[in-house]
């Protein structure tokens, strides 16, 4: 009799269970929150902290800089396709030009809408739109004066359904991404303390998300029993890959990272960690980006972590 891995009843259980849908499952497959790019998904979750570290790079006459920035964001489904994102960043700047600068970014918010969910082919699809609220953040930490609005295609396709030849490849998955940052404002007007005037454009951004994911619970539940111990049979191996460049008004090159990474994903919550590179010159230096990942929808369930009534 072949024996029942446990992380196969526990996958059972959360398809049987509709609470436990809201955090990426497909079928089978479960797609982890990945802390770089944005998720195909309408769930009940908050991210309390994410945590950057890195420098940025210099741009014209401003030296490069130190940042570290600490995140919390807060998803809230209103129906069980349409949800509503909350988030908020606490920025600290350091160079060796100027002393150190902290405060808040702009805050933003967003909704999504679940539109396609194919449980036998593990796809699943979204739309939705990000509003980075102008005026809101300290100007010290660079937060701007005018809104940017990103509409954008959230999609996720697990490999679960590949031929037996191909079984090993099964616990592969991708999340992507493509959207588009439009700012309220085609120009900012700025005048220095000598009475000179600058013009800086603003441009329209096209904004792409790329994760690849290999599943260690997929593989042992569902492809072979390897024989993983505790944790390494919650973890999934995962890069992400966050870009954008301008599109008109000057334009400019692609900048962005490239994330290598774990994620450990448990009932109620998941931790991750990744490495930051940047994919050019322009990008600044490397970091490390982490995050602290809780499951509402099983930590509350007959409350907070369900859809409204």
């Amino acid at each position: 009799m072949k024996r029942i891995h446990p992380f196969a009843l526990a996958f059972a259980c959360a398809l049987t269970c509709g609470n436990a849908l809201a955090h990426g499952f497909a079928g089978k497959r479960f797609f982890p929150a990945t802390l770089a790019t944005d998720d195909p998904f309408v769930a009940d979750e908050l991210s309390l902290p994410t945590y950057q570290a890195r420098t940025l790079g210099a741009e014209g006459d401003e030296p490069a800089v130190r940042q570290r920035a600490a995140s919390i964001d807060f998803a809230k489904r209103i129906t069980p396709q349409l949800g509503i994102e909350l988030g908020a960043t606490y920025l600290d700047l350091s160079s060796a030009a100027v002393p150190a600068q902290r405060g808040f970014d702009n805050f933003s918010a967003g909704a999504k809408y679940q539109f396609h969910l194919d449980e036998e082919h593990e796809s699943i699809a979204s739309i939705g739109v990000d509003w980075d609220i102008g005026n809101t953040g300290a100007k010290r930490v660079g937060a701007e004066k005018f809104s940017t609005v990103t509409p954008g295609i959230f999609v996720g396709k697990g490999f679960g359904d590949l031929p037996e030849g191909a079984r090993f490849l099964r616990p592969l998955a991708l999340t992507g991404s493509v959207g588009v940052g439009i700012p309220t404002r085609t120009s900012t007007t700025t005048v220095d303390e000598d009475g000179n005037t600058s013009v800086e454009r603003n441009p329209d951004t096209l904004q792409v998300g790329l994760a690849i994911e290999y599943s260690l619970p997929y593989l042992q539940s569902f492809v072979k029993d390897v024989g993983l111990p505790a944790p390494f049979d919650r973890v999934v191996p995962l890069v992400e890959l966050s870009l954008e460049k301008p599109i008109d008004r000057g334009g400019g090159r692609w900048t962005g990272t490239v994330n290598p990474g774990l994620v450990w994903a448990g009932k109620y919550m998941q931790l991750g960690i990744e490495a930051v590179i940047p994919v050019n010159g322009a990008g600044g230096g490397t970091g490390v980006l982490m995050q602290l990942h809780f499951f509402l929808d099983d930590l509350f369930p007959r409350s907070l972590g369900r859809p409204l009534p």
